[in-house]
């Protein structure tokens, strides 16, 4: 994937979702949808970032920086796209950036290393007025993250100012999917598109 150096009662409706992806821990697999059922999922009518109604609401904040789910997910998005050749992960702020920060820590881990990025919703009128910060993207293999899909618009607002930046974006990948579009309009984009939980992982079909 990269270069090398040197619980509840919601356990129960847990369920995990076979998709064709790089093998996964499925012990890991199913902790995170516990946990994330237990900490971010809010149930009643809310208004999405996508504009869209819904009845419940994935707080992802409370895993992605939860001290046992965000190991998991840095992990298990690791493995998830274990067959991509990318050397930094990164998407549009916020819901993305501790999900760049997990998938590093495991890289370092492990001894691999992995850069992460944080990609603004617009270029920074004053400083380095920059978009994009962190690692030096341009010429790059990078992969774009989000923490919850719900149409595909926020990634895909940090993939077009990736690609404006010079970067390859090898694919998407994110935590959560709410199966409301966000495939369709990321491979639209040509981009491959995956993601380790869906509705039916966290009981919410």
């Amino acid at each position: 994937m990269t270069r090398t150096d040197g619980r509840g009662a919601a356990t129960a409706c847990v369920r995990l979702s076979a998709v064709a992806y790089p093998a996964l821990d499925r012990t890991a697999k199913l902790e995170l949808a516990r946990l994330i059922t237990e900490l971010a999922v809010v149930h009643g009518k809310v208004t999405l970032a996508s504009g869209k109604e819904a009845d419940y609401y994935i707080d992802l904040r409370r895993a992605t920086l939860h001290h046992a789910a965000a190991p998991l997910i840095g992990k298990l998005l690791r493995q998830l796209t274990a067959d991509w050749d990318y050397v930094a992960a990164g998407g549009l702020t916020l819901g993305a950036d501790p999900v760049a920060l997990a998938m590093l820590h495991s890289a370092a881990a492990g001894g691999v290393v992995l850069d992460a990025f944080v990609v603004r919703k617009a270029v920074k009128e004053h400083g380095m007025q920059r978009q994009i910060e962190g690692v030096e993207v341009r010429g790059q293999r990078v992969l774009a993250v989000e923490d919850t899909s719900t149409t595909g618009g926020s990634v895909l607002t940090a993939v077009t100012a990736l690609r404006e930046a010079g970067a390859e974006v090898v694919g998407v990948a994110t935590v959560v999917d709410r199966e409301t579009g966000a495939r369709e309009a990321i491979e639209k984009e040509g981009l491959e598109y995956r993601y380790l939980l869906s509705k039916d992982d966290l009981g919410l079909s």
